[in-house]
């Protein structure tokens, strides 16, 4: 005979604490979240296969956070451009500020960035806000300097046209974004470092 189930008043370090009557004992159940065992099979740990999955591991957990810092940033400076009426000078101004604000704020810590991580973090601002960084540059400071510095990615072998593709070439990428915002990405992130 099983009672009701039902929760205890108190949580437990932040999980709820749930209990049955099987008679005269009482079970104490507690709900963990999942746990995920991460294996690869022997052979793929030691090819190119595990080497790039390894360093794409490792750049994304370096850049994810930027590129979600971004499409906050991207939010509230659409918002307001949007939700004010400005001259095409206090527009120019405005966005002036603002990129020197994101300069001052995200300057150090992007320039010590490699060129892969940079443009993983290009393709994962892509997804975040649903945009190119092309279209994003040519939409916010013209198509001069958007042509600019598309050429000076093609220089470092990145495209800023090119969108994220999450069924296709940043499939495994999209996995990962999946994983962190289930809260599992740290599980994987140390299971391999």
């Amino acid at each position: 005979m099983f009672a009701s189930f039902s929760y205890a008043q108190k949580p437990l370090k932040g999980f709820p604490v749930g209990y049955k009557v099987e008679g005269r004992d009482t079970v104490y159940q507690i709900k963990l979240r999942d746990t995920y065992l991460f294996s690869w099979p022997e052979e793929k740990k030691k090819g190119r296969a595990w080497r790039d999955f390894y360093r794409l591991v490792y750049n994304f957990r370096k850049t994810y956070p930027y590129a979600l810092i971004a499409k906050e940033k991207f939010g509230i400076a659409d918002s307001v451009l949007n939700s004010r009426k400005f001259t095409s000078k206090q527009r120019t101004n405005y966005i002036k500020d603002f990129e020197k604000n994101l300069f001052k704020d995200f300057e150090k810590p992007l320039r010590k960035m490699t060129i892969t991580q940079g443009g993983l973090l290009l393709k994962l601002i892509d997804r975040e806000i649903g945009q190119s960084s092309y279209q994003i540059i040519k939409e916010y400071r013209g198509g001069f300097n958007a042509i600019f510095w598309q050429g000076v990615a093609k220089i470092f072998g990145s495209d800023l046209k090119r969108p994220y593709d999450k069924f296709g070439e940043d499939k495994i990428t999209e996995d990962l974004v999946i994983m962190y915002q289930n809260g599992t990405f740290e599980d994987l992130y140390y299971s391999i470092f």
